[in-house]
């Protein structure tokens, strides 16, 4: 499986030659200059690793870097940094960082620090996964809007889990029997639109569920 890869450094020859670099290894690569740039590009690829500078414009490293442990807890993140202090490194690693690169850096151990980050296993507390001011987490298996708590059943939080993991895709009632209910349901059965139903009443208004007939279900901010 090849090695998704966000790079971010305001340096733009250093960005380019790391991301250079790390295509010639394999691997699909993106390139970002600012911390808003690369919270939308993680946002959007969900890289495998993200190669993060920690002197950013816009975004601080160190806020891209909680946004990422945040909403995207599969993703590993290496920091790259001017100061090699043991105090640095104690505050990167505070914040979630995996791995730590002082600069300068031989750009074959960077490659082989990307490489052993990717090959770890997602940690166990699972994946956050939002829509609009709704936030689902998969780990503690709570559902918020607006801040607010939303105290939902086993059979909606596995629902809602799904259409907000299809991230606006089209869910058929079929799709959702086949992913929340046990093999031996009917498929005839009405349950996956009451289930929506009683969803749609606890989320409250206006409606982030949304009905394509004879098509099923998906999700989109209101």
């Amino acid at each position: 499986m090849t090695i998704r890869v966000v790079v971010v450094d305001d340096e733009t020859y250093l960005a380019e030659a790391v991301g250079t670099a790390l295509k010639r290894a394999g691997m699909d690569v993106r390139v970002a200059f600012s911390g808003t740039e690369a919270l939308m590009l993680i946002d959007d690829l969900r890289p495998d690793v993200v190669v993060l500078d920690r002197d950013l414009p816009g975004v601080h490293g160190d806020e891209v870097c909680r946004e990422v442990v945040d909403t995207h807890p599969a993703t590993r993140v290496i920091m790259l940094t001017a100061s090699g202090t043991l105090d640095d490194r104690l505050e990167g690693f505070d914040l979630g960082v995996d791995d730590y690169l002082p600069k300068p850096f031989d750009v074959p151990e960077l490659i082989a620090r990307v490489k052993a980050l990717a090959k770890r296993n997602a940690p166990a507390r699972g994946e956050v996964y939002r829509c609009g001011d709704v936030r689902l987490d998969t780990f503690r298996r709570t559902v918020e809007r607006a801040g607010a708590q939303v105290n939902l059943s086993p059979k909606e939080f596995a629902i809602l889990e799904v259409l907000m993991r299809a991230d606006g895709g089209i869910i058929s009632a079929e799709e959702l029997l086949e992913e929340a209910w046990d093999e031996n349901a009917d498929p005839f059965t009405n349950s996956p639109r009451v289930t929506i139903s009683h969803l749609r009443r606890k989320l409250g208004d206006p409606w982030i569920i949304h009905t394509v007939p004879g098509a099923g279900y998906y999700m989109a901010e209101a």
